[in-house]
């Protein structure tokens, strides 16, 4: 049975078809998010830090971090920092660094730039899931390099030099073309986590039967496990929590084992752990029970994060102080 590894300095995550369903935070990104650049830029770390806190307590069992920010006032000063070789790699280091100081987790280091996911390999304690490769060329062996020197997992996604294709056999050949590449390189199908690209189900009907047919042939073919960004299948759709929470346990039930998504929704998260019961991942329903006690403290009047974060100070999850060494079920 396929298994894929990551670890922080004291936790150990198991990504795998008989683990229960992985939840990646993928809050810490400032694409997107004007207020969290403009912090970093000013060295302000406040809401990576509460994000890492409120994403751990919620649920998620690694996060993600991408060092992607635009520093427009310092480049309008020094054109350097037009370069995202010269910014994302030191802002990587920092990042892993606050985050690392207050919660243990493992991470996932997520960056367009090479240089930056070196950056963040070196500065991680324990062993990172890498975010990641493509089937372009370059990249292929650009990133192949640093996935075998750091003996870490990575995250494959579906496209290659000609693009993305909404042809799903198209993606499968990209995914099983990387799985290929890195098995040359001496790296197993067990340490790919390969991305098969949900498409919006808002401009393509059939999206979310492409990727359940998708991650069916990732899992029976090629043996590796699967991630996706979870709230592309509901891009320019109202009520989209709705959407995602239906997505997941379809997708759950087809055999995906991850997803880079937002923990801090209440809908999405019951329906992961729901679905992790239904599975046989969650023995005796314990979690579901623990889970359910927080939603009766969200019914009482606190907000999802209030109310996960309460339930987490309790039981010692995920925090520095207070943890021993072990293993925690995805």
């Amino acid at each position: 049975m396929t298994r894929t590894v990551i670890e922080s300095k004291t936790k150990t995550v198991v990504i795998g078809f008989d683990e229960p369903f992985c939840v990646i935070g993928e809050r810490i990104n400032p694409t997107g998010r004007k207020k969290l650049a403009a912090e970093l830029e000013a060295g302000n770390f406040e809401t990576v830090l509460k994000d890492a806190l409120e994403q751990v307590a919620c649920g998620a069992t690694v996060l993600d971090v991408n060092s992607g920010a635009v520093f427009t006032n310092k480049m309008a000063i020094d054109p350097r920092y037009a370069d995202n070789n010269f910014v994302e790699p030191p802002l990587m280091r920092e990042l892993i660094a606050q985050i690392q100081a207050i919660v243990d987790v493992p991470l996932c280091i997520d960056s367009s730039v090479p240089a930056a996911l070196e950056a963040g390999l070196s500065a991680c304690e324990g062993r990172p899931l890498l975010n990641s490769v493509t089937g372009e060329e370059e990249r292929l062996e650009l990133v192949l390099p640093l996935v075998k020197k750091y003996n870490v997992p990575v995250v494959a996604i579906s496209n290659d030099d000609t693009g993305i294709s909404q042809d799903p056999d198209v993606r499968f050949a990209v995914a099983k073309k990387i799985v290929e590449r890195a098995a040359d390189f001496g790296i197993p199908a067990h340490d790919i986590v390969v991305d098969p690209l949900v498409m919006p189900v808002g401009a393509l009907g059939s999206a979310g039967q492409q990727v359940f047919t998708l991650v069916r042939r990732l899992r029976d073919e090629l043996g590796v496990n699967t991630t996706c960004g979870a709230s592309n299948i509901s891009f320019g759709m109202p009520h989209r929590h709705g959407i995602n929470a239906a997505f997941l346990p379809m997708a759950i039930g087809a055999g995906m084992t991850s997803a880079i998504m937002n923990p801090v929704r209440q809908p999405e998260m019951e329906a992961i752990r729901a679905a992790n019961f239904l599975m046989n991942h969650d023995a005796n329903g314990g979690e579901w029970i623990r889970f359910a006690r927080v939603i009766e403290a969200v019914e009482a009047g606190a907000t999802f994060a209030e109310a996960s974060a309460a339930a987490a100070a309790a039981g010692g999850r995920g925090g520095r102080s207070g943890g021993r060494a072990g293993r925690s079920r995805a």
